[in-house]
């Protein structure tokens, strides 16, 4: 894992260098400090998949060439098999798995994700996140209490919901992990909101 964070870090810097960005917009974009952004291109910190997004959006570039160095480059069809998707940390404790990393002008972000059980999750604060967009989340298995604004719901196996993704909105596992897919539409910023459970 570190080996990956200091490619993907250097990655960053090496292409921030070439379209001549400064550190400040940098930080400013991601939403970090100048020493945690530095941080993160040195390899030293974990990258969100946040921080990702926004830092390929401003290069201009897909978040897959910054994760791996290889820029998407399939068209018409691509094809996963399981346990194959790329890897990508969003948030703590969440395992996601992006379906399509190397399909050249995706419309969506395909993931398969694993929410992790935690012990309080009928009664904490849930994190919230927001980014322009749509998002739709499909249960194939456990159980997922979401949040979007205000309003919650309990889905199970088989339930999907779709949704503003503009809207704060966040997701925790409830009686152990659950397992679901999120296909994550957006065109422009992704930014962070509260963060709690």
């Amino acid at each position: 894992m570190e080996e990956l964070m200091k490619d993907i870090g250097s990655r960053l810097r090496d292409m921030r260098e070439i379209l001549e960005i400064p550190v400040s917009e940098m930080a400013q974009v991601t939403g970090a400090t100048e020493a945690d952004y530095l941080a993160s291109e040195a390899g030293e910190r974990d990258f969100s998949f946040t921080f990702l997004f926004l830092a390929a959006q401003r290069m201009g570039i897909d978040m897959t060439d910054l994760l791996t160095g290889e820029s998407p480059h399939r068209s018409g069809y691509t094809l996963i098999r399981r346990g194959e998707g790329l890897p990508i940390k969003r948030r703590e404790g969440f395992l996601y798995y992006n379906l399509a990393p190397f399909f050249k002008g995706r419309l969506a972000e395909p993931f398969e994700v694993t929410a992790p059980a935690t012990d309080d999750a009928r009664t904490c604060s849930i994190h919230l996140s927001s980014h322009e967009g749509q998002e739709m989340d499909y249960i194939l298995s456990g159980s997922l209490r979401v949040r979007i604004d205000q309003h919650e719901e309990l889905l199970t196996e088989g339930d999907a919901i779709y949704y503003d993704s503009g809207r704060p909105h966040g997701m925790v596992a409830v009686d152990g992990a659950c397992r679901f897919l999120a296909f994550v539409m957006s065109e422009k910023d992704v930014s962070q909101e509260d963060q709690t459970c």
